[in-house]
């Protein structure tokens, strides 16, 4: 079981790790700063820093097998460490950074359209929700303005975790549909944006509504009966 060092701390870059096994399906490491793909939200990329300065680009983080499992895939072509074998992982930063931007913006759109929500995905360039809601309840203006507004108060935004009763006690915080937050885990993670928004999450965000940057709505559309797509971009 790894050390998930971005649960804690999603501003760490790097971290030292030793390899625990290299397999067809990727790298494993006793602890990583590598978020893997999951809630919508990508796998992380970067590299290993192996101690004779020679790096193995990872071309992108999935889950293992476990709660707490993380692969590491390597790039093709790449020279693969050996287990045992102590390495400094470092992201791509940047990369990281635009997503858990776009991963509160989310948060806050979810805050600002009251409807449950259908699917969601965040990418470098944009991000999206699905809700279950009628087209006409979908103003643009209206939305980007209320986004805009959330961003510019700086709310502080946190992940703490509660209890399975406490989750079960508030069924409301679960805004996703057909998605429901892992139990039985000894606790259930949240994403919390003060005076905004409470519902379970296990990505990364940044630590300040100010931080995530002025939001675009760029588009909303039609995506089956009831089900209506939200566009976001950075301005």
């Amino acid at each position: 079981m790894a050390e998930l060092v971005f649960r804690d701390d999603a501003y760490a870059r790097a971290c030292r790790a030793r390899v625990l096994a290299v397999t067809p399906a990727g790298i494993e490491l006793d602890r990583t700063v590598f978020y893997p793909t999951g809630g919508g939200q990508p796998g992380d990329t970067g590299s290993l820093l192996r101690p004779d300065g020679s790096r193995v680009r990872i071309a992108g983080t999935v889950k293992g097998e476990g709660a707490d499992a993380v692969l590491h895939l390597p790039a093709p072509g790449e020279a693969l460490p050996v287990p045992g074998e102590e390495v400094e992982a470092v992201l791509d930063w940047e990369r990281r950074h635009r997503h858990m931007r776009f991963h509160t913006a989310l948060h806050l759109l979810c805050a600002v359209v009251p409807a449950p929500v259908t699917g969601g995905q965040v990418a470098e360039d944009k991000a999206r929700l699905d809700f279950d809601i009628e087209m006409e309840r979908l103003v643009k203006e209206t939305i980007e303005a209320e986004l805009n507004r959330l961003v510019a108060e700086g709310h502080r935004v946190r992940p703490r975790w509660i209890t399975d009763a406490e989750l079960d006690a508030r069924p409301e915080l679960v805004r996703t549909m057909s998605v429901q937050p892992p139990r039985g885990q000894g606790g259930v993670r949240v994403l919390e944006i003060e005076g905004v928004d409470l519902q379970p999450c296990g990505g990364t965000h940044v630590a300040d509504t100010r931080e995530v940057g002025p939001l675009a709505v760029v588009k909303i559309r039609s995506e089956g009966a009831r089900n209506r797509r939200v566009v976001l971009g950075f301005a």
